[in-house]
């Protein structure tokens, strides 16, 4: 048995963020729709003591060769030791054997670059098409990932930047005004950043609501991706529920652990309520925005097969370029 290997500086230049990276990821939510995906609940496990946390996710997608099982530590003190938060990898089996094919060793990139590519995936359905200006809150990669990402599906000519830190908030916006072309600026607050706005994108760990709904005006879409564990919470829950749209990846997923969960607890939508998924949208069996005065939402926690569908265009593009080591097991 062969056995791949791709190192995580392979990946980084085979596997980028691009339009089939975003249409790989919409077209793994169609499937997951279409109820062609077995997809169990995210595995978590928390260390306390040291400010960290570890996510298993797995997914199969029928009529794909492989699936793939992640393994994504998030260590959040990491930073002061110099290191990123985040890292992990995948391994990618055969659907038919179970044979190991693949060992992604990307330290995060291909989870970094699927959460990005859903967000634009989020955009194309719910954004309307004019959109031109973006908010940013936050100032990490991700923070960069998604607004490079949205530029792929919106004609985006401006953005906002909101941060903690304005500082680290300054320097993100430089890096995106040098690396995407696009005028960028700093904001004091991040509802005067999203009131600026066509589309926002919150992008950070945050364990109490930044974003409320002085910050919404019509026409706004919304793609809050920070929230993905139990604690987290960015939007408002009355901010939540005052959308014309709210949109998650995973319904059950986001109610455990998403925006929507900050939501149900605090009351403002009902636990019974029935959220379109993401999945139907890029099926056409939602229409997703309506008009340009809906104000929208995209509730994004990443789930399983996002993950199968990158680890498998990445394992074929590092194929078809040469990358990789081959070993015999």
């Amino acid at each position: 048995m062969t056995i791949t290997v791709l190192s995580e500086s392979e990946l980084r230049e085979c596997a980028t963020l691009d339009a089939r990276a975003v249409d790989t990821i919409a077209g793994a939510f169609a499937a997951l729709h279409r109820g062609e995906v077995v997809m169990p609940p995210v595995l978590s496990m928390d260390l306390p003591e040291q400010n960290a946390e570890v996510d298993v996710k797995m997914a199969w997608i029928r009529g794909f060769d492989g699936f793939a099982v992640k393994i994504s530590p998030g260590f959040f003190n990491n930073p002061s030791l110099g290191l990123p938060s985040l890292s992990g990898m995948m391994a990618l089996f055969s659907a038919e054997t179970g044979r190991v094919q693949a060992a992604l060793l990307d330290n995060g990139w291909l989870t970094d670059m699927r959460t990005a590519a859903a967000g634009a995936v989020a955009a194309r359905y719910l954004a309307r098409e004019n959109a031109r200006v973006a908010a940013v809150l936050g100032t990490g990669l991700q923070a960069r990932l998604q607004l490079e990402a949205l530029k792929l599906v919106r004609p985006i000519e401006r953005a906002v930047f909101w941060g903690r830190n304005v500082d680290r908030a300054r320097e993100c916006a430089n890096d995106c005004a040098t690396r995407l072309g696009i005028k960028t600026e700093v904001a004091d607050t991040a509802t005067e950043s999203v009131r600026a706005a066509d589309i926002a994108i919150t992008t950070t760990p945050a364990q109490a609501p930044i974003l409320d709904t002085d910050a919404l005006h019509p026409g706004l879409h919304i793609t809050a991706m920070g929230s993905d564990a139990e604690g987290k919470n960015e939007i408002d829950p009355t901010a939540l529920a005052a959308a014309d749209l709210l949109v998650c990846d995973r319904q059950a997923q986001c109610a455990e652990r998403g925006e929507l969960r900050s939501a149900i607890a605090a009351g403002t939508i009902g636990a019974d309520t029935v959220v379109p998924e993401l999945g139907a949208l890029c099926a056409g069996d939602h229409p997703g925005r309506e008009n340009d005065e809906q104000i929208t939402i995209a509730d994004l926690t990443g789930t399983g097969v996002q993950d199968t569908a990158i680890a498998v265009l990445a394992l074929e593009e590092g194929v078809n370029n040469g990358f990789g080591t081959r070993i015999e097991a």
